[in-house]
């Protein structure tokens, strides 16, 4: 008996076995059968959590899919595969938005950290939130550094948010934001996102269960993005939007990005480019430079300068 395709969302990728929702919300384990190539990517992974997929049954009884086709992606976010630094990884595709959780205290999170996922989200059209979280534990110190990094990069377009999941204080205004969209959510280990999850929606309790059966036994539940539609509010009503939780990232290293583009990615350069007295300038020893006589008036941050000088000699010249 030959099965009809069916039109499905991944919500969760383990390497070989994903996990995907149909149109009508039934849930199946699938898998891809041979090598799948997407044209111009390079990626360690061929299918990604978000991804539109075509899927046929191979097995009713388990549940059993296979994935036949991958629809074009919207966008998607890539990380450098813990593999091969030379090659990346799709963390995650078709995305509305992005939440990039952050801490000034327990742990800090680096300013670098910050503005390298602020490029891949730049590189890939995907407007980004900064969430700073653990706002109970800020002190005179923490509370005047969240200013100042608030003021750097609202003045540069993003919309920057302190809450604390201890307290209460923002979090119902951080999960306004998620309404029907598809959020990917972000940010190293020990940030709180899945606390903050599970503040705004506890019926979610995000210990997810590991998959069993057809698709094999003992997965690592952690080490993967994994999709969750957002449950119904009081009375029942559908709140829509669905959340991407990724796993802690360790560091986003940059992939395909040329070091004479790198300041395309930060929006305050890029207003500037067209002023510089080199078209190909990268901002460094030129003369008449835009973007160094704006950081000498302090209309563009030093330490987001820094931060481009820092990135721009970590980008290895040998693969362009």
């Amino acid at each position: 008996m030959k099965f009809a395709t069916m039109r499905a969302t991944v919500y969760k990728s383990t390497g070989s076995w994903y996990i995907v929702k149909d149109e009508q919300g039934n849930t199946y384990n699938a898998r891809i059968l041979g090598k799948f190539k997407i044209e111009g990517l390079t990626s360690t992974n061929p299918i990604a959590v978000g991804d539109e997929v075509e899927i046929v049954m191979e097995n009713e009884l388990e549940k059993g899919v296979t994935i036949t086709t991958i629809h074009q992606r919207k966008n998607y976010i890539t990380r450098t595969s813990p593999a091969n630094k030379h090659q990346h990884h799709i963390i995650a595709s078709n995305l509305d938005q992005s939440l990039l959780f952050a801490t000034l205290k327990d742990p800090k999170t680096s300013q670098g950290f910050i503005d390298r996922f602020l490029i891949s989200s730049e590189s890939f059209h995907i407007p980004t939130i900064i969430v700073f979280n653990k706002a109970d534990l800020y002190k005179k110190k923490e509370e005047e550094k969240f200013e100042e990094l608030k003021a750097i990069y609202e003045t540069i377009g993003y919309s920057v948010k302190k809450i604390s999941v201890q307290t209460n204080e923002g979090v119902e205004e951080v999960r306004t934001l998620l309404k029907d969209k598809v959020t990917l959510l972000s940010g190293h280990s020990g940030v709180g996102k899945s606390s903050f999850l599970n503040k705004i929606f506890p019926q979610m309790n995000l210990k997810t269960q590991d998959v069993s059966g057809w698709s094999g036994k003992g997965l690592h539940t952690t080490t993967f993005a994994e999709m969750f539609d957002l449950p119904a509010g009081q009375a029942g009503v559908p709140f829509g939007g669905k959340i991407i939780d990724t796993p802690g990232i360790r560091e986003l290293g940059l992939v395909d990005i040329p070091k004479q583009e790198l300041s395309h990615y930060f929006p305050e350069m890029r207003a500037l480019m067209n002023d510089c007295q080199f078209n190909n300038c990268m901002h460094t020893e030129e003369p008449n430079c835009a973007v160094k006589k704006a950081v000498n008036e302090n209309t563009i941050s030093a330490d987001r300068y820094i931060s481009y000088r820092n990135i721009l000699d970590s980008i290895d010249e040998k693969k362009y």
